[in-house]
């Protein structure tokens, strides 16, 4: 029954897309974010729904839709060049098969952020993609709310729409995303114009997502979600208007939470500040070291999944209570095989120093880009510069927030955040589009300005 609901939701969209061919664009963004084929039981696993919506994307734009306005920026430019490399070091892969495995979803998703800015030219496009990001990813958020208040959850334990613990469904990956996602939340319900914005079932709505959002650290009993919502409680001082009242708030709802917390979930947060105790912490220190090692020796990097070549041994303290005695004991561990654990060592292990700098390049000018767009819109008297500088500040907090969490759990190349960028590249080209608009305007004004006072000298 599951499998047919999804199915005849994509069906709509689909037939919808045939009078308005952008359906098609938003119809793969819900399918990247969600990937119902992981969600279904029955036949959905068997659909190839991600390729059928991506080639119906493409080829709705290519065959039916307007490309005025359509341009290329540095910053595609930027990605274009990454996405080349990664091919680049799949083709010279230390381990090919598993590198070909990854790179077969990975060109997809940074082909699309590619494409999405020549698509989202409109100002009702652009908010549409957010719409989209968003309550896709709201399906799998209040699952996992409502899951982690009926049983508490646990580590590896939640089970969202999806059993599968890989891409956006692992713990580490969705307690990031989810949070980064907040702000986008209240730009919606308090900026949105395809639905009403400001009004009570809106910022009802907003609570009740972000309530939600912030139960699934809780429930997945992810560390990185922790530190990411104590990321964004920084970042939000920026915002508010009375920072200190905010602080004082943030600080008693941590408070009173507190004693309703699990006590797994208590355990588990106390290993962020004993990492020696903790051997997933060790692991993760071990294997950064060695693809600095490794970098060191192969500069252009080892391609995707690289890190199957990592073998180390190293020391743990462990603590063992013995009656009311407590003693450390050091013992040796040796691992080999282990996942880099941060994108920022997945990128450099992987596409080696040329790949590395290319993409924090594009994360850079990300987010100098959004600055500048925040910095513009507050001080502008046009409404709309206004709320497109919120936008701008909305999607440089997501990113921070997820380039925060990504130094602690590999998600360089997920959908999720090539998203966000895309998004960024297209708000940033309708500004720019608006600018020219405004000086064509000024040039005629001016134009017709010099013709009247010519007429005036002549008559005279």
């Amino acid at each position: 029954m599951f499998d047919i609901l999804i199915l005849a939701f994509l069906a709509v969209l689909v037939v919808m897309g045939l009078r308005k061919p952008f359906i098609w664009v938003l119809a793969y963004m819900y399918v990247d974010i969600v990937v119902p084929q992981q969600v279904g039981y029955v036949f959905l696993p068997d659909l190839k729904i991600s390729l059928i919506t991506f080639i119906l994307a493409f080829a709705g734009w290519i065959l039916f839709d307007n490309k005025k306005g359509t341009q290329f920026s540095s910053r595609q430019g930027i990605l274009l060049a990454f996405l080349l490399w990664c091919g680049f070091t799949t083709m010279i892969a230390q381990f090919p098969e598993s590198a070909a495995s990854k790179w077969a979803w990975v060109w997809k998703s940074m082909l699309f952020a590619l494409f999405l800015p020549l698509v989202l030219r409109t100002r009702l496009r652009l908010e549409a993609a957010v719409y989209v990001s968003v309550l896709s990813l709201a399906t799998i958020v209040i699952s996992g709310g409502i899951k982690t208040l009926l049983t508490g959850g646990g580590y590896g334990v939640l089970v969202t729409l999806s059993a599968s613990n890989s891409g956006i469904y692992e713990g580490s990956t969705l307690s990031t995303v989810t949070i980064a996602c907040i702000p986008l939340v209240w730009w919606l319900a308090m900026h949105g114009t395809i639905l009403p914005a400001r009004t009570k079932s809106a910022i009802f709505l907003a609570v009740a997502l972000t309530g939600a959002s912030l139960l699934i650290p809780i429930g997945t009993q992810a560390r990185t979600g922790l530190l990411c919502i104590a990321f964004l409680g920084l970042l939000l001082l920026r915002s508010v208007p009375n920072k200190f009242a905010f602080g004082a708030a943030a600080g008693l709802m941590v408070l009173i939470s507190i004693p309703f917390l699990p006590q797994s979930f208590q355990e588990r947060m106390g290993t962020i500040a004993n990492y020696q105790a903790d051997q997933s912490a060790s692991t993760r220190l071990q294997v950064w070291d060695w693809t600095l090692d490794y970098v060191a020796e192969n500069p252009i990097g080892g391609g995707f999944d690289v890190y199957l070549a990592n073998s180390f041994t190293y020391e743990t303290v462990e603590t063992i209570r013995e009656g009311n005695v407590e003693r450390t004991e050091r013992r040796e561990v040796t691992e080999s095989r282990r996942a880099f654990h941060s994108s920022y060592f997945e990128v450099l292990g992987e596409q080696g120093v040329f790949g590395f700098l290319l993409w924090i390049l594009l994360h850079a000018t990300g987010l100098v880009a959004m600055e500048r767009l925040r910095r513009r819109g507050r001080a502008s008297d046009d409404p709309e510069l206004q709320r497109w500088g919120t936008l701008a500040n909305a999607l440089q907090q997501v990113q921070l927030v997820y380039l925060f969490g990504a130094l602690f759990v590999g998600v360089a190349y997920q959908p999720f955040i090539m998203t966000v960028l895309a998004m960024q590249m297209a708000l940033t080209g309708l500004v720019v589009q608006g600018d020219r608009r405004e000086n064509q305007r000024e040039r005629k004004k001016r134009l017709a300005a010099r013709r009247e006072h010519g007429r005036e000298a002549a008559s005279s």
